[in-house]
């Protein structure tokens, strides 16, 4: 039966998404642990004050938050964190936001303070059982710059800390053999971000516990080793993309092996610590994920034949996969379905949801699904990303109507746009919005190749690839070209900034914490990130001018579009001047503008009330430029100059 959908005009359908269940639905897994059989995973609740916690899932299916109420689970190690908690025999090991110093929370005690260096954080942690201690990565803010080491935390009644290596500008995966005879770990220095450049380095422990006869065995300027692991039996595995690929391989006596090669990426950047995309079943069987043009995939690799297999599940995204006795965990995700927690039986591949966090049911045809797309760029190169048309069960647009496109720029820039649920997207579409989730050019997904066809080239590359895209679903009668709309956050909302700085084709553009002035942010950022436009534009200050050229602060006189901003006061990675000097440079020359700044939110938005606020608002400013009639009750902005 052809069900009859009414008319209404693009950008003014009724939508069953709100702001409010954007906001409060979502709850973003983080980390998964396992201790033995028991499954753990860290869960971030923006309803909750925007803090993280660590759940327990239980045998009998029940899923139990062990992090009590005035401890969020958290580190800021990079600032970005990751590996901010582990689980060992049943005692879970955490970072605490609000102090930054690890807790030991044993079963049904309260947690107590293990380390005391009120300027110290700690991430990415493991366990020395041999030596009673955990050996983590430590980032030390007591100097006028952070210095990071790999330190051991002693556990006991006289907990204290030892550094075991320093020296290097950043440390990552301290991983210890099965025999608890060895340490690897990774190590790189400025101006290399992780995935450039980084060095795997291995060491035996002398009688004292330290790292004796370190050598490093891969890696260097310009190879991105990644996710070190051990096999249950000893043999040292990793991912490198010294073939152009994050491939997997291992190391056989002193030679390092490819185990399989294949135009494929078996892990992503490593902006946060502890990340794993694959994990051991038996010593001659992993499980791995890898992404081929911009979908994911798991698969079981035959260590022996060197056969890789892959297993059916109904997801095109994988990150923190682990093994268990006769299970494997990670998470998973889909275009039109919320992300998990999911278990795979290893006897018969069969995949068990253990935790749904978006506790909101859709029928189906309101969801609209991603379309890989590749388009040429005016340069003669090819870029690519996922669009995503309208979609509503009762509405159409009229015949003559063609939507509104709202085009996202993904952070990083070295990052990707996701195949994962994301009800902010959806949030766009059953309005009538039609969105391009771009992955221009710099991203990753697809090789070390297109990685760093953005070296030198930030903010020219990404914004043809902006431009080209939007023109690209123009010309296929897919967008109206007199409503386009360009956003991004962070490293994206440079791209959205410098997009409608440097070139006329958007009408609109919205600005999350976005960076406007290249000079000011190289010397105001954090330490991880403070070398990285070294790469993507060009050393400072040898490339002055470069800076102050690439930079939209500079050719606000350019803007022809009016533009929101969004800023947390708290932001450090992007600190509030970015946003502020923009908009008051606007605002002067008499250009239409608006500015949200939210009090306590720092780089990305944690609380509930503040994303729908932002969500809101930025329907609100599209539909005012626009001259659209939304079915939501907007909040007012204020627009100067309108």
């Amino acid at each position: 039966m052809v069900i009859q959908k009414n008319q209404v005009p693009y950008g003014n359908w009724k939508s069953p998404i709100s702001s409010h269940l954007v906001a409060s639905q979502t709850t973003p897994i983080g980390q998964v642990a396992l201790d033995g059989a028991d499954i753990y995973w860290s869960e971030f609740r923006s309803t909750d004050g925007g803090r993280s916690v660590v759940v327990r899932h239980l045998s009998t299916g029940e899923c139990k938050v062990v992090t009590p109420g005035e401890f969020n689970v958290r580190t800021r190690v990079h600032e970005y964190g990751g590996g901010a908690y582990l689980v060992d025999d049943q005692t879970v090991f955490f970072s605490n936001d609000s102090d930054q110093q690890l807790y030991q929370q044993r079963p049904d005690e309260e947690p107590s303070a293990i380390s005391h260096t009120k300027q110290a954080r700690y991430a990415d942690a493991v366990s020395d059982r041999a030596r009673h201690r955990l050996i983590c990565v430590c980032e030390d803010h007591a100097g006028p710059q952070p210095t990071n080491s790999l330190v051991a935390i002693y556990l006991g009644d006289e907990s204290h800390r030892e550094t075991l290596v320093c020296g290097s500008d950043f440390y990552a995966s301290p991983r210890i053999s099965p025999n608890g005879d060895c340490l690897v770990w990774l190590a790189w220095n400025h101006p290399n971000m992780p995935w450039d450049g980084t060095e795997l380095w291995m060491a035996e422990f002398d009688t004292n516990g330290f790292p004796t006869n370190c050598e490093c065995i891969a890696g260097g300027e310009n190879e991105s080793v990644l996710q070190p692991k051990w096999s249950p039996t000893g043999t040292l595995y990793f991912v490198s993309d010294r073939n152009g690929w994050w491939n997997l391989h291992r190391l056989d006596g002193d030679q390092v092996q490819e185990v399989y090669g294949m135009p494929a990426e078996f892990c992503g950047p490593a902006w946060l610590l502890a990340g794993s995309t694959y994990a051991f079943e038996t010593e001659s069987s992993l499980l791995c994920a890898y992404t081929s043009n911009g979908c994911g995939k798991l698969g079981r690799l035959n260590l022996l034949t060197g056969e890789l297999l892959n297993i059916p599940t109904p997801f095109t995204t994988f990150r923190d996969i682990h093994a268990g006795p006769g299970f494997t965990v990670f998470v998973g995700g889909s275009p039109t379905s919320p992300t998990v927690v999911a278990r795979l039986e290893g006897s018969t591949d069969e995949v068990t949801v253990l935790r749904r966090p978006n506790n909101c049911e859709f029928n189906a045809a309101y969801l609209s699904s991603p379309q890989d797309i590749r388009f040429p760029t005016e340069d003669g190169d090819v870029a690519h990303g996922f669009y995503y048309p309208p979609t509503h069960t009762d509405c159409q647009g009229p015949p003559t109507d063609v939507p509104p496109l709202l085009v996202k720029c993904h952070g990083g820039p070295t990052a990707a746009a996701s195949l994962e649920f994301r009800l902010e997207i959806q949030f766009w579409t059953t309005r009538g919005f039609a969105v391009l989730d771009l992955n221009y050019r710099g991203s990753t997904g697809y090789g070390r190749s297109y990685r760093e066809k953005l070296r030198g080239n930030w903010g020219v590359t990404d914004v043809i690839d902006c431009v080209d895209g939007a023109n690209y679903l123009v010309a296929k009668g897919l967008a109206d070209p007199e409503r386009l709309a360009v956003t991004g956050g962070s490293a994206g909302g440079y791209t959205t900034l410098a997009t409608v700085a440097f070139r006329d084709t958007f009408k609109v553009a919205a600005s999350y914490f976005g960076i406007s002035d290249l000079t000011f942010f190289s010397q105001e950022t954090h330490k991880f990130e403070s070398r990285y436009l070294d790469s993507l534009v060009g050393p400072y200050p040898e490339c002055r001018q470069l800076y102050h050229d690439r930079s939209p602060i500079n050719f606000v006189d350019r803007i022809t579009c009016p533009i929101i901003f969004f800023q947390g006061d708290e932001d450090v990675v992007v600190p509030s001047n970015q946003s502020e000097s923009m908009v008051n440079a606007i605002r002067h020359r008499g250009q239409p503008v608006a500015y949200l700044s939210f009090a306590g939110e720092q780089h990305g938005f944690r609380r509930s009330e503040t994303i729908r606020r932002a969500l809101d608002a930025e329907l609100f400013f599209y539909s005012l430029i626009f001259g659209l009639s939304p079915a939501d009750n907007l909040e007012p902005v204020i627009v100067n100059n309108m």
